[in-house]
């Protein structure tokens, strides 16, 4: 569901959505504390939830017939409730409605911004912006499913400059144990707090070159037992075939020893093994609006190679997957996918295709319930308000669910 189908619907159905929004909220306003904080936590959802292009405080006090500016903005930027309680009651809520086979996705998104007063921005690269430019840039983790989506907790990524500046963070209200963490390793954080603080079932972990790349996040989710599919660049190193190594001896004794040797084997790029490769196969993996989505594909099993620069042992095996679209010319996206090796081509395609919904969500959550709109300055203001737009977001998904036939059927299971 978006905004324009509420916008539909008849006075009836409207009540009978809001009385639904009403019962959603009560449980998982519940950790913010008093009646009077929980009214405008509601009434603040339901003001990202009104159609109209601005949702910063201001304009939404205005639309809601009971707004009020000053209430609702010491609610979002001053008032001290923990949000992370209410991330995981949404969380465990939301889990239980996306089955079957959800995936867990990793990305980040961009906030431009004017001025450099507002935490955490700064001049970086921002991906969704496709250039460098004054923004905050946060870090978020999505349960996916086929027919929806929900963000289950970000990261908002503070750059050395202001994590090292301590008049900045005094000034925005960073906590001290806050330190300087890469945009990989807050991923990390997220999963670690999904799966051991929130007591969520592990799931694949899937997320784009950005991610796959370093060999230090790959290994993280190895170390933690998580099945994955990150793309990777196409001059990543892999071992097509099996190397054959050897301990080196250690030079002294009663030490283990330091490196392994290869001899003269060299490891190959991901984009030379591609391009030797045989049986590539046509795959749909969802319908769009205008018909399958398809293209070619070929996957083998490999071995990552970063062990033969770092003098350690070869990775262990994975899935290679290749896209290489029919009037291209040479392959376009290359994944590592550390998943059984009794899975299908199609079942990787589908796993790793998964990201899509992500897109889509992003740009719901900016452009409809105004991720980016919000004005102020603070730590605790920026992750209340992001909160407020998961909470808001959420029901919009549960609403689609609930106007949705066949909701459990796969369609990439079932195509033609």
């Amino acid at each position: 569901m978006n905004l324009a189908l509420c916008l539909s619907m008849t006075d009836a159905q409207l009540e009978r959505c809001r009385k639904r929004l009403e019962q959603f909220l009560v449980d998982l306003l519940e950790p913010v504390g008093r009646s009077e904080r929980r009214h405008w936590g509601s009434v603040y959802v339901r003001g990202l939830l009104l159609d109209g292009e601005r949702k910063s405080v201001e304009p939404m006090a205005r639309r809601l017939p009971d707004g009020n500016e000053q209430a609702m903005q010491q609610f979002v930027g001053q008032s001290p409730w923990e949000w992370q309680p209410v991330w995981l009651r949404l969380a465990r809520r939301m889990v239980k409605e996306l089955e079957p086979e959800a995936v867990w996705v990793i990305d980040d998104t961009g906030f431009p911004k004017q001025g450099g007063h507002s935490v955490g921005v700064a001049r970086q690269y921002s991906g969704t912006l496709g250039k460098t430019a004054n923004c905050q840039v946060a870090v978020s983790l999505h349960e996916v499913c086929t027919e929806g989506a929900t963000v289950l907790g970000w990261r908002l990524y503070l750059p050395e400059s202001w994590a090292n500046d301590p008049q900045r963070r005094a000034e925005a209200g960073i906590p001290e144990e806050v330190t300087f963490r890469k945009k990989w390793e807050l991923a990390l954080e997220m999963i670690d707090q999904a799966r051991s603080s929130w007591e969520l079932a592990p799931r694949i972990v899937v997320a784009d070159a950005g991610y796959g790349d370093v060999t230090a996040f790959r290994e993280g989710l190895e170390t933690r037992e998580l099945s994955y599919a990150v793309g990777v660049q196409s001059n990543t190193g892999i071992w097509a075939e099996p190397p054959r190594v050897r301990k080196l001896k250690p030079k002294v004794i009663g030490r283990p020893p330091s490196a392994w040797h290869y001899g003269k084997q060299r490891p190959v790029s991901a984009k030379e093994a591609a391009q030797q490769a045989r049986g590539w196969k046509k795959i749909r993996w969802r319908e769009g609006s205008k018909g399958w989505l398809e293209s070619r594909f070929w996957a083998g099993r490999v071995q990552a190679s970063h062990g033969f620069h770092e003098g350690r042992e070869p990775g262990k095996e994975l899935w290679l997957l290749v896209e290489w679209p029919t009037k291209a010319a040479e392959p376009t996206k290359y994944s590592l996918c550390d998943l059984p090796a009794d899975y299908s081509l199609r079942r990787l395609v589908q796993v790793t295709k998964s990201r899509w919904k992500i897109e889509q969500d992003y740009q719901q959550l900016k452009e409809e319930l105004g991720l980016d709109h919000y004005e102020g300055r603070s730590w605790s203001g920026w992750h209340h308000h992001v909160t407020l737009v998961m909470l808001a977001h959420s029901f919009l998904t549960l609403e689609t669910l609930r106007s949705k036939k066949n909701f459990w059927l796969d369609p990439a299971e079932d195509a033609p």
